[in-house]
C-alpha cells in the first residue's frame, strides 16, 4: 500500500497504485477483488481522487496526441494529457481551450470527469459542452466509444461523473480559435456585494472572462469588497511560450503562519494594493488564467495538516442574501480564506448528469485545516447553502455528509446505473453509503 493525498493534503489514505502506459492495454483489474479508480495528476482538492483500501489506476502515462484537425480545431488526445500539454501544441497554431479551470496541470480525463468550468462560464458553460466523443474501458462491457449520438447515456454520466464510469482512454474536444496568446484585462475595485452584482451583470455582457477576488475577512459596510477581473482575448500578437513554475515551496509552512491576524493583514493589503478604481493592461494568458501555477507546490503553504476547499453555488434569486450570510459567518469565525473567488454562473446547461454549475453566484474558498473547528464551520455553511437550494462542488469536497450530497444532487440515484461495477472512490462511499458506490 502507498499513501496518497488530495491536493489539499486532506484526507490521505493508503491504497495501491498501478500505472497505465498504453491505451490498448486491457483494464488491469485488481487481483484481490477490490475496486479501482482512474487517477490523473491528483489536483482534486478532496477525496474524489482517492480510493482508500483499493487501487488507483495512474493514467498520466496516457499523454499522447492522437489527431488534430487544425482547420476545425478538433483535438483527439489520450486522457492523461495535461491541459498544459494541449496548450503547448495548440496555442502556437491559433487554438485555445474552450473552457479552462484555474490550473492547467490537470489531465483531459480529469477535466471531463469533473466537468470543469472557468471564467467564461457565462459565455461558454462547462467543458462538457465541447466534448465530442470519449472512449471508455469498463470491467463489464469492454471498450466503448461514447458521444451524444452513441452510448449517449454513458456519455452524459461520464461528463462530471468523477471517474466512476470506467477508465477514460481518449477524449475528442473542440477548441476555440484565438488571434494570439495575450489577454486585454481590466481589474476593477469594488466595495460591496451590491457593487459586485452590478459589475458582474455589466461585465458579462462585454467580456468573455469575468471573476472576482473577495476579502472574506471584511465586515460591516466593507462586507463583500474585492477586486473584479475581466478580460477578452487580445488581437495583438505576443510571446506564445508557456511559463512553467519558476519558484517552488520547498517545505510545509509552519502552522503558526496561518492565523486570523495574518489572514486579515493579507486580505487588507491585497485589496489596497490597487489604488485606482480601474486598471487596464494587456497581459500574457498564464498569469491571467493560472496565477497559482507559477508557484510550484503552493498547497504546501497550508502546512502539514493541509487545507479544505469549499466551493458552493446559490440560486440567483437567493444570491445576495445567501452570500451575505456566508461572508458574515466566515468573517465572524476568524477562519477566512486567503483565496476567495466569486463568479456569476450563466444559464448554459451542461450535458453532464452530475454537473455542478447552475445559474447564480458561486463562491470558492480555501480554509487552513484546523480540525473540528474548520469542519464545524463548513457544516454551518452547508446549512446556509442547503436552505436556499444551492449545492457544493464534489470535485473540491472532502467532508460533506451523505444527506447534503443527496439533497444537492438528486440525480445521484440515476447516476448509479452507469457506475462501473468494479469502480469506486472514497468520496462516493462517503456520500452514498447505502449503495456502497456500486450500480
Amino acid at each position: 500500500m502507498q499513501r496518497y493525498a488530495s491536493w489539499g493534503n486532506y484526507p490521505a489514505a493508503p491504497q495501491r497504485g498501478r500505472r497505465i502506459d498504453w491505451r490498448g492495454d486491457a483494464l488491469p483489474l485488481p487481483a484481490d477483488g477490490t475496486t479501482f479508480l482512474p487517477r490523473g495528476l491528483g489536483r482534486s482538492y478532496g477525496d474524489s481522487c482517492l480510493n482508500e483500501g483499493g487501487t488507483l489506476l495512474d493514467a498520466t502515462g496516457l499523454d499522447h496526441w492522437i489527431d488534430f484537425d487544425e482547420e476545425r480545431g478538433l483535438l483527439r488526445a489520450e486522457a492523461g494529457l495535461s491541459l498544459a500539454g494541449v496548450l503547448d501544441v495548440a496555442l502556437p497554431r491559433g487554438w485555445f481551450l474552450p473552457v479552462t479551470p484555474g490550473t492547467k496541470f490537470v489531465t483531459l480525463g480529469g477535466a471531463v470527469a469533473n466537468d470543469v468550468h472557468g471564467k467564461n462560464h457565462h459565455r461558454s458553460g462547462t467543458l462538457g459542452r465541447f466534448v465530442e466523443r470519449i472512449e471508455l474501458v469498463r470491467s463489464d462491457c469492454g471498450r466503448l466509444v461514447c458521444s451524444a449520438d452513441e452510448n449517449s447515456d454513458l456519455w452524459r454520466a461520464t461528463i462530471g461523473g468523477l471517474g466512476l464510469t470506467g477508465l477514460m482512454t481518449w477524449v475528442e474536444l473542440r477548441l476555440r480559435g484565438v488571434r494570439g496568446p495575450m489577454i486585454d484585462a481590466e481589474s476593477v475595485r469594488f466595495s460591496s456585494l451590491d457593487e459586485f452584482f452590478e459589475l458582474a451583470v455589466d461585465s458579462d455582457s462585454r467580456f468573455e472572462y469575468t471573476v472576482a477576488w473577495v476579502d472574506c475577512s471584511a465586515r460591516d459596510r466593507s462586507l463583500g469588497r474585492g477586486l473584479f477581473l475581466r478580460g477578452n482575448h487580445a488581437t495583438v500578437p505576443g510571446p506564445v511560450a508557456a511559463r512553467r513554475p519558476r519558484l517552488a515551496v520547498p517545505f510545509d509552512a509552519p502552522a503558526l503562519l496561518l492565523n486570523r491576524w495574518t489572514l486579515r493583514a493579507f486580505n487588507a493589503l491585497y485589496y489596497r494594493r490597487q489604488r485606482r478604481k480601474v486598471v487596464r493592461r494587456t497581459m500574457a494568458y498564464d498569469p491571467f488564467f493560472y496565477p497559482l501555477d507559477l508557484l510550484q507546490g503552493w498547497n504546501r503553504l497550508y502546512g502539514r495538516r493541509g487545507f479544505l476547499q469549499y466551493q458552493c453555488l446559490v440560486p440567483l434569486e437567493a444570491g445576495r442574501d445567501a452570500l451575505h450570510s456566508l461572508f458574515s459567518r466566515i468573517s465572524a469565525s476568524g477562519q477566512g480564506s486567503f483565496l476567495a473567488v466569486l463568479k456569476l454562473f450563466g444559464d448554459l446547461p451542461s450535458p453532464g448528469l452530475l454537473s455542478f454549475p447552475r445559474p447564480g453566484p458561486t463562491l470558492a474558498l480555501d480554509f487552513p485545516n484546523r480540525g473540528r473547528t474548520t469542519l464545524a464551520l463548513l457544516d454551518e455553511l452547508d446549512s446556509i447553502v442547503r436552505a436556499c437550494g444551492g449545492r457544493v462542488y464534489p470535485a473540491k469536497d472532502a467532508r460533506m455528509s451523505a444527506q447534503s450530497f443527496q439533497a444537492y444532487f438528486p440525480e445521484w440515484r440515476e447516476f448509479t446505473r452507469y457506475i462501473d461495477p468494479a469502480c469506486s472512490s472514497s468520496f462516493w462511499r462517503r456520500v452514498t453509503p447505502r449503495v456502497e458506490g456500486r450500480a
